[in-house]
């Protein structure tokens, strides 16, 4: 079997029906030069052959069910994926027929060694689940936050290599607080390696949209803000920058409250004290963070 020139790694656990939207989305593809690799970290076989056989692409199904966590599901298929290019799909978004060939298109047009897109509604095409440049972008330290989503990043595997893959203490069911911020903190250590990293709007993916009202968003929203603040650390952006994200939602809560808005007001305070307790590095010893479905991180 001739090797594929695109890879798209699925990480899983704890979904009832995964890959469906998924599936069919990549089964309209223009582009067929492609596999699946499926991370499956589920104890127990939910993830079996009606999920992951019956395709016309090609799929490889990984069991890792003694291991947790989404950047570590991803280092995983990244080390047995063949393809040159390396995409890590959600396992609940989907993408437009021509995804993936516009993406690798526009991968080659800018010389981009990391091609990052945003999230979009399906039906008007706004940006959904964060906020995102309106132009072709060349992503920097400062941009980085505005330019991508995880499920919508294409690497060449020479990044991957050179940077070691994800950084398995961050992003949605890490065994630490840092819940979100794994695709940031990734496209950071590769602008530190020299290499080109662009963001482009034209190329966009879906996903369901948040609903900052709903009650769990408060526990997301403090867990996703807490990897924010935790990548800002890391990084070494300086204490002013750190003063800026915690002090976005801390205005926005205010706001809030002198609206009567208790709902908005509890997200946002939530959002600012998690981005605070990312920076400094400690969190309350009696509210460990819970693993929490992967979205976009918190931002604003």
């Amino acid at each position: 079997m001739s090797e594929p020139h695109l890879s798209l790694v699925v990480a899983t656990k704890g979904r009832a029906t995964p890959f469906q939207a998924l599936f069919e989305s990549l089964e309209a593809q223009t582009c067929r030069d492609f596999e699946v690799v499926v991370v499956d970290q589920n104890p127990d076989a939910r993830v079996g052959t009606p999920e992951t056989e019956g395709w016309s692409f090609p799929i490889r199904h990984l069991r890792t069910p003694s291991e947790t966590g989404a950047s570590r599901a991803r280092n995983a298929g990244f080390a047995v994926a063949r393809g040159v290019r390396i995409l890590f799909p959600d396992d609940d978004c989907w993408y437009p027929p021509n995804f993936l060939a516009h993406a690798l298109e526009r991968m080659q047009a800018l010389n981009a060694d990391v091609l990052a897109g945003r999230a979009a509604d399906p039906v008007t095409g706004r940006d959904i689940n964060g906020r995102f440049e309106q132009v072709v972008t060349r992503i920097d330290r400062d941009n980085v936050w505005t330019t991508g989503i995880e499920w919508v990043v294409l690497f060449d595997r020479k990044v991957l290599q050179a940077v070691g893959g994800y950084d398995v203490g961050i992003g949605v069911g890490a065994s630490t607080p840092w819940q979100s911020c794994e695709a940031q903190d990734i496209v950071l250590r590769a602008l530190d390696k020299g290499f080109s990293c662009v963001f482009d709007p034209s190329v966009f993916g879906h996903h369901a949209e948040l609903d900052i009202r709903d009650a769990s968003m408060l526990r997301k929203g403090r867990a996703y803000a807490r990897g924010l603040g935790h990548v800002l650390r890391v990084h070494k952006y300086p204490t002013r920058a750190a003063a800026s994200w915690v002090l976005r939602p801390t205005a926005r809560a205010m706001l809030a409250l002198a609206r009567g808005d208790v709902t908005l007001f509890s997200y946002y305070r939530s959002v600012a004290l998690g981005r605070l307790e990312g920076w400094r590095g400690r969190v309350p010893a009696q509210k460990p963070a819970s693993p929490v479905k992967q979205a976009a991180p918190a931002r604003g």
